[in-house]
């Protein structure tokens, strides 16, 4: 039998094995509903009617006031109006402040009404019917996810002299649009400080206050303010914004539901006074990192992305670090042209996955960081993909233009270097380790363009050491000659990247079954027969190889069963654990019971080697018996929209996270590197 008819047959053989078909249903978005209400359907010429769109957000949810802070965005309306008829500005209530992730927004968390009022001509004939159509946009976010939403709404009115009165539903909602002042407020910067002075007398009553600026960039939305009293006014002071304005217009919030709009202009601000409460951020606060700056986050991620690098999760392609550096020897240009090659790729990587997270989570899905691992057809696919790149390092087949570090030559230099950075990528990001859990917490709360950079310095900071080796000359003068150890150590590399597919072998069946395992297994067999068909004198074409990897891939992701159940854990595990939930979480802390609640995933390195080195060790079950901490445990192997929104909330993308809840306290964030000392320690202290 030919090579070629050898090869057909086992491509029939692979698709013959292919019988089930697995589908999955994408889960329905939430939003906030929108309704829009005239107060008279009787519209008197030359008077006016007042319309309302009644916004009802769901439980968790929210939309935004006319100056939405740091994210979001407010009610957009396009009107579809009969002549004569004229809408006036929209009216927002006064909002509420919402610190999420370092980042303030101005929101509504409750029902609520934006109104307008539309003029009448009084040239419109009695009886003339007036259809009104309002085209209306605005965001549905909850601390975990936005959606852009969009109704066509409309209303009907008569015009008509007979006389209306006032509906008590539309008063309530006119007495929680903020009051205009008569007076203008005054406003100073010294430095880096803005304050603003309201003119209001001694004797008025207020609740705790905040002062939401309708004017842009003049004041950082997210920094605290502090507020005090003057006599008859009434003094904000808080950080001054990017933007330097003639005046300012916005809305002090004296009590619930209670505003009034101010417009300051420039003047002198009383000094001294009496301290008064402001209204508490901390209570909205969504838990996620206290950093308060995109400058801060980006300084994370690339911290985070550096640290990666000794983190568990990248152990398996150090060994391809390391031969791409030795490859290239003392050559400046080979050693640069390979770094940045690899740079690129694993930055295209990372924004590629964070880009996808943020799409599906747009589109409704409760999904985290790593979400790629949570696929069957992806872990098939890095499956086949580890078990073609063993090989390549074996040297039992090459391919032309192609190869992961065989040799060095200016035609297959490049693509293999930047193939081995997305490769990285894809093996080092499924856990979050120190730095980084808060900038990918955040990502998911900040503007596309923003949360992209984060993903893209992520990447950066992974390939940070391999860019100094290559750009550093006291650094690359460290590196070995290349010689004829370079191939033997290429072949030892074969030994980690097949231990890594035996891994991925391992989780295709924690994911989907015995099914899994064994289309694992064939689709494997199949890959080695095809990449060994030929000699090593007469390689493979890159096409088809790629056209076999892709068919296997296919059919293979096709034939695997729905995610679900993970086989039973073994019996044998020193401390039991309780699955996670948030009811039974509840009922644990109202019993008052100490809990150690961890995050982990069957993907996660660092989650596992956390667990057999500290949490699942005779110290440990001893110690937490002692003290009669219970152990919960929730498993992100599966995606899990619960488990995605309590990451979310405590502004965790990812696992690892493990949390602490002391009798009667609040969950305290432990170490994502832990050790048996520490948690027998925290046993101790209980």
């Amino acid at each position: 039998m030919t090579g070629f008819a050898r090869l057909v047959v086992l491509i029939f053989a692979w698709i013959a094995f292919v019988t089930v078909a697995a589908a999955q249903t994408p889960g329905a978005p939430h939003n906030v509903t929108a309704a829009l209400q005239a107060e008279t359907t009787n519209a008197t010429p030359g008077g006016s009617v007042t319309l309302a769109f009644v916004m009802k957000p769901k439980p968790g949810w929210h939309d935004y006031w006319l100056n939405p802070a740091d994210a979001g965005g407010p009610l957009t309306v396009e009107w579809q109006l009969p002549a004569g008829v004229t809408a006036s500005p929209l009216q927002f209530p006064v909002p509420t402040p919402l610190l999420t992730a370092g980042f303030m927004n101005h929101v509504y968390d409750s029902d609520h009404a934006i109104l307008t009022d539309l003029k009448i001509d009084p040239g419109i004939a009695t009886g003339t019917v007036l259809p009104i159509k309002a085209k209306a946009s605005w965001f549905a976010c909850s601390d975990s996810l936005c959606l852009r939403q969009d109704a066509e709404l409309s209303v009907q009115l008569t015009a008509g002299n007979v006389r209306t009165q006032q509906s008590a539903q539309f008063d309530q909602w006119r007495s929680e649009l903020p009051v205009a002042l008569d007076r203008a407020g005054r406003f100073a910067v010294t430095g880096k400080t803005l304050r603003i002075a309201v003119p209001l007398p001694a004797q008025a009553e207020i609740g705790p206050v905040h002062y939401f600026a309708a004017t842009q960039d003049v004041l950082d939305y997210a920094a605290p303010q502090i507020a005090r009293r003057s006599g008859d006014w009434l003094i904000v002071e808080t950080t001054a914004g990017t933007k330097r304005a003639d005046s300012i217009e916005g809305v002090l919030r004296i009590g619930d539901r209670r505003g009034l709009w101010v417009r300051a202009i420039p003047g002198d601000v009383p000094a001294g006074g009496q301290s008064i409460p402001v209204v508490d951020r901390e209570g909205k606060q969504g838990g996620a990192a206290s950093l308060a700056a995109l400058p801060l986050l980006l300084f994370g991620a690339l911290v985070g992305g550096l640290l990666l690098n000794i983190m568990p999760c990248v152990f398996p392609i150090l060994g391809l670090k390391a031969l791409a550096l030795a490859k290239a020897g003392g050559d400046e240009r080979a050693a640069r042209r390979d770094a940045l090659a690899y740079s690129a790729g694993v930055i295209v990587c990372c924004l590629l996955l964070g880009a996808a997270m943020l799409a599906l989570r747009a589109g409704g899905q409760q999904i985290g960081w790593a979400f790629q691992l949570q696929q069957p057809i992806f872990v098939l696919f890095l499956l086949l993909l580890m078990v073609a790149v063993t090989l390549n390092l074996a040297g039992l087949f090459e391919l032309r233009s192609f190869d992961f570090g065989h040799k060095w030559t200016a035609s297959n230099g490049t693509p293999g270097s930047f193939a081995t950075g997305v490769l990285a990528a894809l093996v080092a990001t499924p856990c979050t380790g120190p730095f980084m859990a808060a900038a990918m917490g955040a990502a998911l709360l900040l503007p596309v363009a923003q949360a992209l950079a984060l993903f893209a310095v992520l990447g950066l900071g992974l390939a940070l050491p391999f860019l100094a080796v290559a750009f550093i000359p006291a650094l690359r003068r460290q590196l070995p000659k290349p010689g004829p150890w370079l191939n033997r150590f290429r072949h030892m590399m074969a030994i980690p990247m097949g231990l890594t597919a035996l891994a991925l072998l391992w989780l295709l069946w924690r994911l989907t079954g015995n099914t899994g395992l064994v289309i694992g297994l064939a689709g494997s067999i199949v890959l080695i027969g095809a990449l060994m068909l030929r000699k090593r004198s007469a390689p493979l074409p890159l096409l088809a190889s790629a056209a076999v990897f892709a068919l296997l891939v296919v059919s293979g992701g096709w034939a695997l069963p729905e995610t679900k159940d993970a086989p039973k854990k073994s019996a044998t595990r020193l401390i039991a654990a309780q699955p996670f939930s948030e009811a039974g979480l509840a009922v644990l802390r109202q019993q008052r019971r100490p809990v150690l609640l961890y995050f982990t995933a069957d993907w996660c390195i660092t989650c596992k080697v956390n667990e057999a080195t500290a949490i699942q060790t005779e110290a440990t079950a001893k110690a937490f018996k002692s003290a009669n901490i219970v152990m919960m445990e929730a498993d992100f192997t599966r995606n899990d929209p619960a488990i995605a929104g309590f990451l979310t909330r405590h502004g965790r993308s990812g696992v690892p996270l493990y949390l602490f809840y002391a009798p009667g306290e609040q969950g305290t964030i432990l170490p994502q590197l832990l050790t048996a000392d520490f948690l027998v320690k925290l046993g101790k202290n209980m």
